[in-house]
C-alpha cells in the first residue's frame, strides 16, 4: 500500500540469511519467512513493507582485500536513494569487521557505524526527489560463538573480544546521531553451528525484538 511504512534493512550474512554448516560454504539463504526480516514483517502485521540489503561479508566501511563489493559505506548512499521513501533504515554490521586482516580494533568499528549513519542523515531527496532522509535503528550484531572451521578460526581470531566491545560503542554512537538502538545479543546468539550465523530459533528472537521496536518508533 502507497502509506505502508517503510523498512530498510541494511546488513550482512545475518541480514541475508545465511544458513550455518560446519563446512561453513557453500550455504544456502534461509527462506524469507525464517529470516528475522520476514519474522519482524510478519510480527509488525499490515502496514508495514521491509526492503532487504542484506550481502554476506558486508563491513562498514573497510574495503575487504577479497571482495571489493563489501564495503557497506560506499553501497550505501545508491540504495538509499534507490529505496527511496523509507521511513526507517535498520543497520547490523561489524562482525565482519573483526577480521584478523583488517587490523580494526572495536572503536575503528565503531566510526565505520558513525561512516553509515552519516549516510542515512545526508540521504534527504534521492536522486530528483523531495524525500526526506529515514530514521534510523543501530543493531548491536550479538557476539561471535564457537567457531568450527578451521580457516574462519584464524580470520576471526580475537573477534569474539571485539563483538562483545561493540554493543557499548554503538550505543554511543546511535545517541551521538540520534538514531535507536538495540543490542541483539540480549535477546539472540549466533547459535548456528559454525558459531558465526543464526539457527532459525535465534533469528525467530531477533525478528520479534526488532519488531517491537520498530513499532514503537514508528507507531
Amino acid at each position: 500500500m502507497a502509506d505502508d511504512k517503510r523498512i530498510l534493512a541494511f546488513g550482512d550474512s545475518l541480514t541475508w540469511g545465511w544458513v550455518p554448516s560446519e563446512d561453513f560454504v557453500p550455504t544456502t539463504r534461509y527462506p524469507f519467512a525464517q529470516r528475522w526480516t520476514g519474522v519482524m514483517l510478519e510480527a509488525l502485521g499490515d502496514g508495514y513493507e521491509v526492503v532487504e540489503e542484506g550481502l554476506s561479508g558486508r563491513t562498514t566501511n573497510a574495503d575487504d582485500p577479497l571482495d571489493g563489493r563489501l564495503n557497506g559505506a560506499g553501497y550505501l548512499p545508491a540504495a538509499l536513494a534507490t529505496h527511496l521513501p523509507l521511513d526507517l533504515v535498520v543497520i547490523m554490521l561489524g562482525t565482519n569487521d573483526t577480521k584478523q586482516y583488517f587490523a580494526r580494533e572495536p572503536f575503528d568499528i565503531a566510526v565505520g557505524l558513525a561512516d553509515l549513519l552519516l549516510a542515512v542523515a545526508g540521504s534527504a531527496g534521492g536522486v530528483g526527489t523531495a524525500y526526506p532522509a529515514p530514521a534510523a535503528l543501530v543493531v548491536a550484531p550479538p557476539p561471535l560463538g564457537e567457531l568450527t572451521d578451521p580457516w574462519h578460526r584464524e580470520v576471526f581470531r580475537g573477534g569474539r573480544a571485539k563483538t562483545e566491545a561493540l554493543p557499548a560503542l554503538y550505543a554511543g554512537v546511535a545517541g551521538t546521531f540520534g538514531a535507536a538502538f538495540l543490542d541483539a545479543g540480549e535477546v539472540t546468539a549466533t547459535d548456528g553451528v559454525d558459531g558465526v550465523h543464526f539457527t532459525p530459533e535465534n533469528n525467530v528472537a531477533l525478528g520479534r525484538a526488532i519488531a517491537e521496536r520498530v513499532g514503537s518508533l514508528l507507531a
